[in-house]
């Protein structure tokens, strides 16, 4: 494996920390790209990957990410990322792997803060919190900001996703208007909820077939493969699963107006943004869209504000994706290099 600042992910990272403990078997990854901001922000995903550098570079990717979210957020937080390899796939932490993932935590002295991503949930923030407070995304009481991140992100994506239809369809309604939604867990199902209950057409899919048909039949909405979804004739296309689904051969497949959705990374590499412009495609960067469930664990670990303050921030987020489309009709730059740009010069890289 390459040296990590060898890795074409590597960004200027201030700390890229690798854990293992023998006694519970934790192997991860702690990636904090920036701190300009504050303390390194971002959750913790469990994951199966093909192999260690998978790992890092995931790590190195979502941190970044992370950063950018944040900084777009108005948060006064920066960007970090925890990454605990599951050894198969399907495997489930144990909760020793959890105590000692928040013991990885504390060691860094509150530069990382942790919260709840793939594989993870309250329960477990719960354990990890036993070993570190630089934890957030903890159950909390009604009107509190905190707890599960999820249904914060989709209100996030369902508010970018209007602003899409608006922009590229000069639509104010999402009556009829077609999304074709990838991912139906807690934020693309939150998402898929929405806009059905706005009257719009959906087509959704999961790699599990069944829970996909689950949702269409309660929505009723129609379902097609994972593989299949992003070269759906519709209005608008919504990642929500997994990232780097947006590749030069995906793009040359796509059939929409508009991309606007939750996943990470949804961009394979940066040249794949230029690929969307190209092709007259509006796109929400991800990170601009999808800050809600940051928004929400970001404010409980400051203690800044309760849930109305919560769901003020998250209703900005059109408004930051217009400032992002705006700026790209002005200088025919794509949206995700505008965002990059905003961004960069937010945490002092610009």
């Amino acid at each position: 494996m390459a040296a990590v600042w060898d890795l074409a992910d590597f960004d200027g990272h201030e700390g890229v920390h690798l854990f293992t403990d023998a006694a519970s078997g934790l192997q991860a990854v702690i990636a904090i790209h920036s701190i300009h901001l504050g303390p390194a922000a971002g959750g913790v995903r469990f994951w199966h990957y093909a192999n260690s550098e998978s790992a890092i570079v995931d790590a190195l990717r979502l941190s970044r990410g992370m950063s950018f979210k944040n900084a777009m957020a108005g948060l006064p937080l920066g960007g970090g990322k925890g990454v605990v390899l599951a050894r198969e796939p399907g495997a489930t932490i144990s909760e020793a792997e959890l105590i000692a993932f928040g013991e990885a935590v504390e060691s860094l002295g509150g530069r990382y803060v942790t919260a709840e991503d793939v594989g993870m949930s309250e329960a477990r923030m719960k354990t990890i919190a036993t070993r570190t407070r630089h934890v957030s995304g903890l159950p909390v009481e009604g009107g509190s900001a905190g707890g599960d991140p999820g249904p914060f992100t989709a209100l996030g994506i369902y508010l970018g996703v209007k602003a899409a239809a608006k922009r590229a369809l000069g639509v104010d309604s999402m009556r009829g208007v077609h999304v074709a939604v990838q991912g139906v867990g807690s934020v693309g199902g939150g998402l898929a909820r929405r806009l059905a209950a706005d009257g719009a057409k959906l087509t959704l899919a999961d790699v599990n077939q069944d829970k996909a048909a689950a949702l269409a039949a309660e929505l009723g909405a129609d379902v097609t493969s994972a593989d299949e979804i992003l070269q759906v004739s519709a209005d608008i296309v919504s990642p929500n699963a997994l990232g780097a689904v947006l590749t030069a051969e995906s793009i040359a497949a796509l059939d929409c107006k508009a991309v606007a959705g939750g996943a990470n990374n949804q961009l394979a590499t940066r040249g794949d943004g230029d690929r969307i412009h190209a092709r007259g495609i509006l796109y929400a960067p991800d990170y601009v869209i999808n800050a809600g469930g940051i928004i929400n664990v970001g404010l409980e670990y400051l203690g800044q504000g309760d849930r109305a303050e919560v769901e003020a921030r998250i209703a900005r987020i059109p408004d930051r994706l217009i400032e992002v489309w705006d700026e790209s009709d002005r200088t025919d730059a794509p949206a995700s290099d505008v965002a990059d740009t905003i961004a960069k010069r937010l945490i002092g890289r610009g």
